[in-house]
């Protein structure tokens, strides 16, 4: 079961995408984002649980991420596992949270970077990040039948892609810590072979 946009620009891009490249949104996208928001948090848990039901139907691989659900096969356990709703909620929130900063966009930056940071701590990879955005945009078209439009689709792609590459610099920046703070307590013990006297 797929949906029509799989692969229309949602997919994780990779790492070395040139700032050049990326679109940011324009006041007619941030409104109609906020507009079509107000209709989809009425139904904000079930986009969440239809979200990660799609990723994992779509994707199974990403249920690797996931140890509570990564030996789940049965998707109608899924869409009734209260672990999952919890999760669903949690990212719905995030995308509240981002959607109430489009006017404050050093304020989303911050919280992007920061989710993407946590991300890494979760060894939660950027690979899997842009699925999340095309599984949303599946679970929302519905719910905002006639509203959605091809201009609405595109405001909430490019708000994804935002996110993701955000997200993306933050895991990076965090694994770049990681591996400084590794390689420099790795030089702080001594070395064995030079303690003899």
């Amino acid at each position: 079961m797929g949906c029509a946009i799989s692969g229309l620009g949602l997919a994780p891009r990779q790492v070395t995408e040139s700032r050049g490249e990326e679109e940011h949104l324009t006041e007619e996208q941030i409104s109609m984002i906020k507009e079509s928001w107000k209709v989809i948090q009425e139904d904000i848990a079930k986009v969440g649980i239809i979200m990660f039901v799609r990723l994992f139907e779509t994707h199974p691989e990403c249920k690797d991420v996931f140890f509570l659900f990564r030996d789940v096969e049965d998707l109608e356990r899924l869409r009734t596992s209260k672990e999952l709703r919890a999760h669903g909620l949690r990212v719905m929130s995030f995308i509240e949270k981002s959607v109430a900063r489009l006017d404050q966009l050093e304020r989303l930056d911050m919280l992007a970077v920061e989710l993407g940071k946590s991300h890494y701590r979760y060894n939660a990879h950027p690979r899997y990040y842009g699925y999340v955005g095309t599984e949303f945009i599946c679970a929302v078209r519905p719910i905002l039948k006639e509203k959605w439009t091809p201009e609405l689709e595109k405001a909430w792609k490019t708000l994804f892609q935002y996110i993701t590459r955000l997200m993306r610099q933050g895991y990076l920046e965090e694994e770049g810590t990681k591996r400084t703070h590794m390689l420099v307590s790795t030089k702080e013990r001594p070395d064995k072979r030079n303690t003899a006297l």
